[in-house]
């Protein structure tokens, strides 16, 4: 049977390798649909947890994950030798930037070179891993063509290579895997044909592109777009703040035109897998052509700048009140990189501790989603999330909000601190007017 026909029987089965963010969701939604789904990562405490049907993802409940299992659809596996029995590799991996803001594609290779000793004829391979325009035809595709020595596979014919952007959404309830539209760029035609046809058993909508960099380029095109409007807004919320003029107000009476505006909204700094790493994947591919990327340069240098412009905005209101912020007690409320998610990627609340503690100022955090820090690729910080409690507040000389989760107290933080700098303008939505509170 060959694979167009497995995929349509569902009888293919599917190997999804990296099982974060973007693979385990993944991998649910093709076992929720029928599919049997080999789960591989190389965290031996995901794979454990996952064999007892237990999350360790905030917003995908255990629930989903004992509901495949009990179909057994779902394999969670850390025996990459198992791959040799899947007909569909896809691969989620990690792609950070290096301390040089280059693209750091260590795990995409060392995966795609444990693929090379196990695929035969009849694979299709995806790479899901945001990346820059060239990376599934230079580096994956010469592996693919010579996996063992004296064989060779043409792509199109013995196997199948495309590129199909991840566009997860952490803890979005309405657009999630299946209802989210998946752009799909294969290396041949066939290649393209043959992944639209397995991720149309998943997905809303397929939307083929005309190659795997077209595809590639897509995925960075839409983070650039959020990157550099942000900037906007984070630079004219420096401008209007000298000015007295508050960007939460101008933003929303700007958004009441029906047309030709779409609201973007300033913050501490950007956080997440995307924003803050894919544009510069583009900034150092451009290089090559000799071409340099100034909105993507200049969007970076502004957005970098957010929690330094914070801490001086703090600075400033602890000095009118006598307070210098050497040894000033400070509160960040929320470290998570957005609301309503315990995902601490990139986030700039990383970056204001260890501004703050360069400054010899004494911080704790609160958020109830993160009970203590882990160590990141960056910053090793050794902190538990304290209570939030009338007593705990009345301690700091100051309360920086940097993550609005819904489920925080914002009543007791505004009638209980000193100094409230609120970065995510959550005390205004909320209608909750104080002296103390500042935005930034």
């Amino acid at each position: 049977m060959d694979l167009l026909k497995k995929i349509h029987s569902k009888s293919a089965k599917i190997g999804i390798i990296g099982l974060g963010y973007v693979g385990l969701p993944l991998a649910l939604e093709f076992a929720k649909k029928e599919f049997v789904v080999l789960a591989f990562d190389i965290d031996n405490i995901k794979i454990e947890k996952l064999r007892k049907g237990e999350s360790y993802i905030k917003h995908i409940e255990s629930e989903k994950i004992k509901s495949v299992l009990d179909t057994q659809k779902f394999i969670a596996e850390s025996d990459f030798t198992r791959l040799a029995e899947t007909d569909v590799i896809i691969i989620c991996v990690p792609t950070p930037l290096n301390v040089h803001r280059e693209p750091d594609l260590t795990f995409v290779i060392n995966t795609s070179k444990t693929i090379q000793k196990y695929i035969r004829k009849g694979h299709l391979i995806v790479l899901e891993s945001t990346t820059y325009p060239g990376t599934t035809e230079e580096i994956l595709l010469p592996l693919f063509e010579r996996p063992r020595p004296n064989v060779k596979y043409k792509v199109g014919k013995d196997f199948f290579l495309a590129f199909s952007p991840e566009r997860e959404d952490p803890n979005n309830l309405e657009y999630t895997t299946s209802t989210i539209p998946k752009v799909v760029g294969g290396i041949t035609k066939k290649c393209t044909e043959i992944t639209c046809a397995l991720y149309d058993k998943i997905t809303i909508e397929t939307v083929p592109v005309s190659s795997a960099k077209t595809a590639e380029a897509t995925k960075l095109l839409e983070n650039i777009y959020r990157s550099v409007n942000i900037a906007l807004v984070n630079e004219l919320k420096m401008i209007f703040d000298k000015m007295n003029i508050d960007i939460w107000e101008v933003i929303e009476a700007a958004k009441t035109k029906p047309f030709g505006f779409q609201a973007f909204y300033p913050g501490p700094g950007l956080g997440g897998h995307c924003i803050p790493i894919d544009p510069f994947y583009l900034s150092w591919k451009a290089k090559e052509y000799d071409f340099t990327t100034k909105f993507i340069e200049l969007a970076g240098e502004i957005n970098t700048l957010q929690p330094y412009y914070v801490v001086e905005r703090l600075t400033e209101l602890l000095n009118k009140r006598n307070k210098p912020i050497k040894e000033s007690k400070i509160l960040i409320v929320g470290v998570a990189y957005k609301k309503n998610v315990d995902d601490l990627r990139e986030s700039p609340a990383l970056k204001l501790i260890d501004i703050l503690q360069k400054k010899d100022a004494t911080v704790k955090y609160f958020d109830p989603f993160i009970p203590k820090l882990p160590k990141t690729r960056k910053y090793e910080f050794v902190m538990k999330s304290i209570a939030l409690t009338k007593e705990n507040l009345k301690q700091f000389d100051a309360v920086l909000i940097v993550t609005d989760h819904d489920m925080i107290d914002y009543n007791l933080i505004a009638k209980n601190s000193k100094l409230i700098i609120d970065t995510r303008n959550i005390m205004g939505r909320l209608g909750i007017f104080y002296n103390n509170i500042f935005k930034s």
